[in-house]
């Protein structure tokens, strides 16, 4: 039998399988280079590749990986990636490489059906304020024939829609072995489906709340495998971080308490009495306890609140009192069915979680995790995140799994991959590769940089004048370019601000974030070819809008963050004490990243071609200015806006 190096080989060089049955293929060294570092790191070790646009780099992990007769996952980031690779990679595959080949796209729990919850909703007195009878009848005649319970099967469905999320299979809401469901329920058969495939497409979502699950010895959602590929790694870090802390909601006791109500309906008169005087006496607490911290919403340190309120200690026993005194209620219905001992675990786990992130227990040991709270328009959050999350990956991935292979758009800063390697724990044996794209930049693009000089200087962002300023600017670079443009902010207030200015001035479509759904939105600018899109946050990345559309790319200012979020300033705090400068190896290596995922927008086709323009003058005032430019594609450099009007 062939080596997995030597058939990697025959089917990536010119001449090969891709070259072969391809149309339009062409051989790229890179795509290569890459696929031949994944199949030998699938023996064992540690790979991070930086494989910019137009490298090929899913086939180029993909191939190898089933050529490897390996148990993997696959993770991703986004949805769209997921569904690229289930709807154009593997069917390639199958057909032409691996016909045997097992390949099941898991979700997270919330994307199916729980049978229970849909049942108690289903038998509810008020069901018609949650659901018309002729959405409840499209429901009904869906689980008659489908066998995965998978939303995605209901196209219908509204992407907000407030039904699902009274019905879906949530992991805080399920019941377990205790669920009367238990034998047909969706998730199980996913489970059982998972064990037998041998390529797993997951999100890192999923992936982390599974290995979430098996550090704290609660049972998996994957089967065992032996190695993983995490494509769009440079969202890990965060990820990791949200589902190795702890999070206690006022929504996650509203939600509890409206489970409780629903199951309580069929109950006998004085034994529902009790269970809702038990419940009525939570929710009182609940909204009072919320009602103890600041309106103001944003992110918060819960130290600060609680060395403010002395009280503390007393209101957070209250709550965990009513809890208790209600999963004692619940524990009495054993004999009206198994769904009361789970609800009653869920009071459990939800005073466990409280009291660890009040500081009454020693669950979250040490200075190792950040506590906080989030006031949103609507609820109360109370978190404590892992400060680092390196030690985590070390303990509960790294050494259980044979190979693990990181790739991304977007790994380095200046070339370097350390910022990376240190955030996720990796150590110096980790091999690197890093691959440029291979679309023409210097003949097909330009970069815009504001000219400044003490004669004639450009104001700075945090100069009040730089809005009046850049308006103009990005006027006339619009004009020149026939719309055709995203704009990308770094802030709602400075987009907001400027889209009144544009929507007057431009003789183009103006379209703006949040005036319609995100996907809307982009099918729309797609096919409004002159329009323009202004954009902040998501719209950073994982867009991909190839050809005349997206002619031209403008980003007011470098994405530096704002360091009032509590875990960032953590981070920042540790690396001061560790003697690092939490600038340099910090703040700045985050904005870099940041900056050429928004650059990245532009080319997306080797025929694609276009203008990048970045309106932050510091990228020449500031001696880090440098490593920005040195991270960014290798475009011609230009500081005259008659530049840019000659392109067009």
């Amino acid at each position: 039998m062939k080596s997995i190096l030597k058939q990697t080989r025959e089917i990536f060089e010119p001449g090969g399988l891709l070259s072969t049955v391809l149309k339009k293929y062409e051989p790229r060294p890179g795509q290569l280079e890459m696929a031949l570092a994944a199949a030998q790191i699938l023996a064992g070790g540690k790979l991070a590749v930086e494989a910019e646009t137009g490298i090929g780099k899913t086939l180029a992990y993909l191939i190898p990986g089933v050529l490897s007769r390996q148990k993997i996952v696959v993770s991703t980031h986004t949805l769209n990636l997921q569904e690229q690779i289930l709807g154009n990679e593997i069917p390639f595959i199958i057909e032409h490489i691996d016909p045997e080949l097992s390949v099941l796209c898991v979700k997270g729990r919330q994307n199916y059906l729980c049978l229970y919850r849909w049942q108690q909703l289903a038998a509810h007195p008020q069901l018609e304020m949650f659901a018309p009878s002729e959405t409840r009848n499209k429901i009904e005649q869906w689980l008659d024939a489908t066998t995965t319970g998978d939303r995605a099967e209901l196209s219908w469905l509204e992407d907000d829609s407030h039904l699902w999320r009274e019905i879906s299979a949530t992991a805080g809401q399920c019941l377990g072995s205790k669920c009367p469901h238990d034998s047909t329920c969706y998730i199980n058969e996913l489970r059982r489906k998972a064990a037998g495939a041998r390529l797993l497409i997951v999100n890192h979502h999923l992936f982390f709340s599974d290995l979430t699950l098996r550090r704290e010895g609660h049972g998996e959602v994957l089967p065992r495998y032996e190695s993983v590929i995490f494509d769009e790694a440079h969202h890990l870090e965060s990820v990791a971080t949200h589902f190795f802390g702890f999070s206690f909601s006022h929504m996650q006791l509203l939600d509890l308490i409206k489970d409780i109500k629903l199951a309580g309906v069929s109950l006998p008169k004085e034994k529902q009495e009790k269970v809702f005087q038990a419940t009525d006496s939570l929710h009182i607490r609940s909204e009072h306890f919320a009602g103890i911290f600041p309106a103001v919403i944003g992110k918060f340190p819960l130290q600060k609140f609680t060395d403010e309120h002395p009280e503390w200690e007393e209101q957070v026993q209250a709550v965990a009192e009513r809890l208790s005194l209600l999963e004692t209620t619940l524990l009495t219905l054993g004999p009206e069915g198994e769904v009361w001992q789970g609800l009653a675990s869920r009071c459990q786990e939800l005073q466990r979680v409280l009291f660890a992130i009040a500081g009454l227990t020693e669950i979250l040991y040490g200075e190792t995790y950040i506590r906080w709270y989030e006031r949103r328009e609507r609820a109360l959050v109370l978190t404590a995140s892992p400060i680092d999350i390196a030690a985590e990956l070390n303990t509960f991935l790294y050494p259980n799994v044979r190979s693990t292979i990181f790739t991304s758009g977007t790994l380095t800063v200046g070339g370097d991959f350390s910022y990376f390697l240190k955030r996720l724990g990796l150590d110096q044996e980790t091999e690197t590769l890093s691959l440029a794209s291979p679309f023409d930049y210097q003949n097909r693009t330009l970069l815009y940089v504001p000219a400044h000089s003490p004669e004639n200087p450009f104001p700075q962002p945090d100069q009040e004048e730089f809005h009046a300023k850049i308006q103009p600017i990005i006027y006339r670079i619009l004009m020149a370019s026939s719309g055709r443009a995203l704009v990308l902010f770094t802030s709602l207030h400075s987009m907001r601000k400027t889209y009144p200015y544009l929507v007057e001035n431009l003789p183009y479509p103006v379209f703006i974030q949040g005036q319609a759904p995100r996907n809307k939105l982009l099918q729309t600018f797609q096919q409004q070819t002159s329009s323009v899109l202004l954009a902040v946050a998501s719209f950073w990345e994982g867009i991909n809008v190839p050809g005349e559309s997206l002619s031209c790319v403008i980003i007011d200012k470098l994405p530096f963050e704002v360091p009032s979020d509590p875990v960032i300033m953590a981070r920042m705090h540790r690396l001061r004490e560790e003697g690092a400068n939490p600038f340099m190896d910090f703040q700045l290596p985050r904005a870099i990243l940041a900056l050429r995922q928004g650059v990245g927008r532009l080319m997306r086709t080797s025929s694609d071609r276009g203008v990048l323009a970045i309106l932050d003058v510091r990228l020449f005032t500031k001696r880090y200015g440098r490593l920005f430019l040195k991270s960014l594609p290798p475009s011609p450099l230009t500081r005259e806006i008659e530049d840019v009007v000659s392109f067009f």
